[in-house]
């Protein structure tokens, strides 16, 4: 008879967690790019267009996390979490401050808005997530958003370089990246002791790590689609039109 694994540790899993890091979308060629200085202002327009479908699902993600949670103690912590996305009425919150991140790299709030700049393979991946936490329990759902521990890192890189290497980048645009730094510090504590309780056996602690993964592969994808549309010159169906041709999720 096979015997049973045994489970991590709580110190074990957690460095488990740790580890993941390593595949962190900071460390994608095109973040790095960004990093050194080397993206052009079409590159860096782009992230932003269609980072802010990341950004604005991200809501919808953590509702639908709470709408599976039977907990209301987790309900009272995670809304917060929609509130700092959302905002509160009129307060448009990290939305709102994507929004300024736009028009300070010389986009337009109507056209980012619209959409129309977000490739298919973005729109695939995030909502990938959306769904992913909408079918998940509560606690698998929320222990995706673990990405977040890695998250004030890349927020500071981004803080640290981009006023060095993109000086015509209106410093009121930073707005987002400032607040993140405490923001996902507390995320991460919340969501981070819920995995740590949940996940308990050989067997859950794997399948947790596997859905980490799934987040990162998700958040790699992102930037593999604007690397193709952007970097090599490669947009979806390049080789017939150079329309945007590709729908704009009217079949959500």
């Amino acid at each position: 008879m096979t015997q049973t694994p045994e489970a991590l540790t709580t110190e074990q899993f957690q460095q488990a967690i740790i580890d993941k890091g390593q595949y962190y979308h900071i460390y994608h060629p095109f973040h790095v790019m960004m990093y050194e200085g080397k993206a052009t202002q079409q590159q860096i327009q782009a992230w932003v267009a269609n980072r802010y479908y990341y950004q604005i699902n991200i809501p919808l993600k953590d509702a639908a996390i709470m709408a599976n949670c039977p907990d209301q103690r987790v309900r009272q912590e995670w809304i917060q979490r929609m509130i700092d996305q959302d905002g509160e009425y009129p307060d448009g919150g990290g939305r709102e401050a994507w929004l300024r991140l736009a028009e300070a790299v010389g986009l337009s709030r109507e056209q980012v808005i619209s959409e129309e700049l977000v490739l298919p393979g973005v729109r695939f991946a995030v909502d990938a997530y959306v769904n992913f936490a909408r079918r998940a329990s509560w606690r698998e759902a929320a222990s995706s958003s673990l990405t977040e521990l890695f998250a004030p890192k890349i927020h500071q890189s981004r803080l640290e370089s981009w006023p060095q290497h993109y000086p015509w980048i209106d410093d009121k645009g930073y707005e987002y990246f400032r607040s993140r730094l405490s923001q996902a510090r507390r995320d991460v504590e919340h969501g981070l002791t819920i995995t740590l309780d949940s996940f308990t056996t050989h067997e859950q602690q794997e399948r947790m790590l596997e859905i980490l993964q799934f987040k990162l592969d998700i958040l790699w994808s992102i930037l593999d689609a604007l690397t193709l549309a952007y970097v090599h010159n490669e947009a979806p169906y390049h080789s017939v039109t150079s329309k945007r041709v590709w729908h704009k999720g009217i079949f959500k």
